[in-house]
């Protein structure tokens, strides 16, 4: 048998032959950990996410001390959600922007003892009674009686923004999929002097069948309807570039596709197309779905930093994920 003159095994013949030709590496740079402030737990107090092995919701004090943590490890960006007290949600989601909010608390604590970039999610849905991520009317015309308004949300989006800004967010990343919301929050934040707070869009999010781990998290699921009528089509691909083309005019600074492993295809078309830093959110169902099968040992935890790589391959620049303290507090990444 006559052999080839090249041999692509002499590429893979030890680890550090593989290490130095590897075309795709994940760094602790492209990580941002998304973290869950529960106002009603104080002192040290954590409170396991049943949906989310491994998971947690923080008080303020435990909550910065983990992001301390992660820190000392080589964390750079964290993502805050909030979850208010349920006796305090209302129709127009009050809580969500107000100097004394879970989220604003937080974020102030986290500029003041970290060095972290602090992102913050910019939505209702925690906030408001009904669950959704707008304003509801009744109309029967919709698939469920439920109409969430769009023009009419974007006021209190952008208020939502500008509390996070004043509280110190580097970052304000909208979650609700509202037409123009990226605009709405630009020029708030322009008209009060917030120039240099970035906007990092939930550009390409899809009505998702893996978001349900975190609505247990974020205790965020709508009371009645669905999210269909403002998040994407899971069958649309094209549509993804349309609402990225709309960000980038109305000026948002990071674009995202949410979820990822099963939107990869769209991450790599987004990459090619646009010229932003691009983020890909690891989202809790693909969280829930490697830790299930690594627990049951159908798995390694190798699958971890293989799932981690794909979306690192298809064209993400950074990922938030809830594997950062499995990577950074185990040294698996450097």
């Amino acid at each position: 048998m006559v052999f080839p003159i090249t041999r692509m095994r002499r590429l893979r013949k030890n680890a550090k032959i593989r290490n130095i030709v590897r075309e795709t590496k994940l760094e602790k740079d492209d990580l941002i950990y998304p973290i869950y402030f529960k106002e009603e737990l104080t002192g040290m107090e954590k409170e396991e996410i049943s949906s989310l092995p491994g998971e947690y919701r923080y008080s303020l004090d435990s909550g910065v001390e983990f992001a301390k943590q992660l820190e000392a490890k080589g964390l750079k960006s964290i993502i805050v959600f909030g979850i208010p007290k349920e006796d305090t949600k209302d129709e127009i989601a009050t809580p969500d922007y107000s100097a004394t909010g879970i989220v604003q608390k937080a974020v102030r604590r986290l500029k003041k003892e970290t060095d972290l970039v602090v992102i913050t999610d910019v939505c209702l849905c925690q906030y408001t009674s009904h669950g959704h991520c707008g304003m509801i009317v009744e109309n029967d015309d919709t698939d469920d009686g439920i109409e969430i308004l769009n023009d009419e949300s974007l006021p209190y989006i952008a208020k939502v923004a500008l509390s996070h800004a004043e509280a110190g967010a580097d970052i304000v990343a909208p979650s609700d999929m509202m037409d123009g919301r990226v605009g709405a929050i630009r020029e708030t934040l322009d008209e009060n002097g917030f120039y240099n707070v970035m906007i990092m869009s939930y550009s390409a999010k899809y009505a998702s069948a893996f978001y349900e781990p975190f609505r247990v998290a974020a205790c965020s699921s709508p009371h009645a309807g669905d999210r269909k009528s403002y998040q994407m089509d899971p069958a649309n691909a094209v549509e993804a570039i349309r609402e990225c083309e709309l960000d980038v005019i109305e000026g948002c600074d990071f674009l995202m596709v949410k979820p990822a492993l099963p939107y990869l295809d769209v991450v790599r078309m987004v990459r090619d197309e646009f010229m932003l830093p691009l983020v890909a959110y690891n989202v809790s169902g693909e969280y829930a779905m490697l830790m299930a099968a690594i627990e049951k040992g159908f798995l390694t935890e190798r699958a971890i930093t293989e799932a981690l790589l794909s979306i690192k391959r298809a064209g993400a620049d950074l990922i938030i994920t809830n594997f950062a303290p499995y990577l950074l507090l185990n040294d698996v990444i450097e």
